[in-house]
């Protein structure tokens, strides 16, 4: 059988993605295959495509960008045993920008009834960074009555689940996003200021008692703000900017354990579910406009977590 499947063979911009038809990836040991759904596009995503993490001229083979994934399973292979043919999945697989593709079970979770493809897909990248950030901060679980986080960015993907999350584990949250998202971060329970020139200033303002910890998710040069703000590079973390970590010896975090991610993820869902967090708005796009999606993600033209549908 065959199906059809994004890939690029050349590094580049995003006309270098092609749609083909393929053979249908075969699951091994501890696999599985999805019919996928929903499949998230995500800034990983067109930083491997353009070669800028490469340390070749171009791929070895074709490769099939995406990693979060929705689908419905429809071959197990050996060793499988929580997972069974039609069961309804979101996690990660990569290569998840095609109609069919192959996943670790360790890396799925069940879908809950009622919620969207879309949405479901749109979740694995965003919740487990903000969770694992939260942790490595030292707003894990438990009770953090008391402290105080600034989040930049906290109108975006990672931004809005961690502002939830720490709300929930009793900390105080001032979200940084512009002038026109200050009332979504209110919804979200922060206390709302807006980016860019004077953000200490104006976070002094509204916590006289002073910032405890920082989480910068947007990449827009506040690294330094922040840790002016909370004292010590030890007290802040970044998903966005690299060079300034490096500069100011803040922790860049990217990646983490699959276990810890899928555990994440099982925490999040009912949360999701019932109400307790707001998701981020969806946009959708077919699988041919792939390289349009990423586009518009590498340059923020549009608003929402941007997803494929095949």
């Amino acid at each position: 059988m065959t199906s059809r499947a994004v890939q690029y063979r050349h590094f580049g911009g995003p006309e270098v993605l092609e749609v083909v038809e393929r053979e249908d990836p075969v699951p091994g040991e501890g696999q599985v295959r999805l019919a996928v759904r929903a499949a998230a596009v995500n800034p990983l995503d067109w930083k491997l495509r353009t070669g800028a993490m490469a340390g070749t001229p171009a791929p070895p083979e074709p490769q099939v960008p995406g990693y979060d994934v929705a689908g419905v399973v429809e071959a197990v292979g050996e060793g499988v045993t929580d997972l069974a043919v039609g069961d309804e999945v979101l996690g990660k697989a990569p290569g998840a920008y095609a109609e069919k593709a192959v996943a670790n079970a360790g890396s799925l979770v069940r879908k809950p009834e009622g919620l969207s493809w879309e949405v479901a897909a749109s979740l694995p990248v965003v919740v487990s960074t903000a969770y694992r950030a939260l942790d490595q901060l030292g707003l894990g679980e438990g009770d953090h009555t008391g402290t105080t986080l600034v989040v930049d960015g906290a109108s975006g993907g990672v931004g809005v689940y961690a502002v939830q999350l720490a709300v929930a584990r009793g900390a105080t949250v001032v979200g940084t996003a512009s002038a026109g998202h200050q009332d979504d971060v209110r919804a979200l329970g922060a206390t709302p200021v807006v980016y860019g020139e004077g953000l200490v200033q104006r976070v002094r303002e509204l916590a006289p008692q002073g910032v405890d910890l920082a989480f910068e998710t947007a990449g827009k040069g506040a690294l330094r703000d922040l840790v002016t703000l909370v004292g010590s590079p030890e007290r802040a973390i970044t998903i966005a900017d690299y060079a300034g970590a490096q500069e100011l010896g803040v922790v860049f975090t990217s990646g983490g354990d699959p276990a810890d991610e899928r555990r994440w993820l099982a925490d999040a869902l009912p949360r999701i579910v019932d109400g307790r967090f707001r998701t981020t708005a969806v946009v959708t796009y077919p699988l041919e406009e792939a390289g349009r999606a990423q586009d518009d993600n590498q340059h923020g033209r549009v608003s929402g977590k941007l997803v494929l549908v095949p």
